[in-house]
């Protein structure tokens, strides 16, 4: 199997012991791949970006993160730290920004999906409502160098569910896992 550069596995080795040794490997190659891939980030276009169109066990690459045993939370805690070591210097203030971003889902079995207001489709004399799922981003507003101007560097996405979803799963006395992606909570 091919590894990555010596200074990538350098940068990321602060998330080495977040995962097992097995799932790690997988872990640098979708890293790799969804560096490389164009288009849609997806595990299978990662896996051909990277020369894996033909792997055989391609699940095991879906698992990393269907099958999360894994703390997007302390990923992001991590990643956030990293950020904050390389973007703020010393003695200057945190700035966080907080984005939603709705990421339009069909189908039933999607049940933490609601109906917002379209902001991409909506105008002030306008407004549209469409079925989607919210995610919140949470991001470090940093000056970049080599840019010369602030950037908003992601560190968490977590999914809102929506009234919906928290009131039947607070009625019904358990909380479901929602149907979509792979969610985080803040906290």
């Amino acid at each position: 199997m091919r590894t990555l550069p010596t200074k990538m596995i350098q940068i990321l080795a602060p998330f080495a012991p977040l995962f097992s040794e097995r799932v790690w490997v997988h872990v640098q190659v979708l890293l790799a791949g969804t560096i490389l891939a164009p288009g849609k980030r997806t595990v299978a276009s990662a896996l051909r970006a990277v020369g894996l169109e033909d792997e055989r066990r391609f699940c095991r690459y879906h698992r990393v993160l269907s099958r999360a045993r894994w703390s997007s939370k302390e990923v992001s805690r991590i990643l956030l730290g990293l950020l904050v070591e390389a973007f703020v210097p010393e003695g200057d203030p945190l700035v966080v920004g907080i984005d939603e971003t709705l990421e339009r889902r069909q189908g039933k079995t999607i049940t933490a999906k609601g109906i917002y207001r379209d902001p991409v489709r909506s105008s002030h004399s306008h407004f549209v409502k469409t079925s989607a799922l919210r995610w919140v981003c949470l991001t470090l507003l940093a000056e970049v160098p080599w840019a010369f101007r602030i950037w908003a560097l992601p560190f968490l996405s977590a999914l809102a569910h929506s009234e919906r979803y928290a009131t039947e799963s607070t009625a019904s006395g358990t909380r479901r896992s929602p149907s979509g992606p792979s969610s985080s909570c803040f906290w």
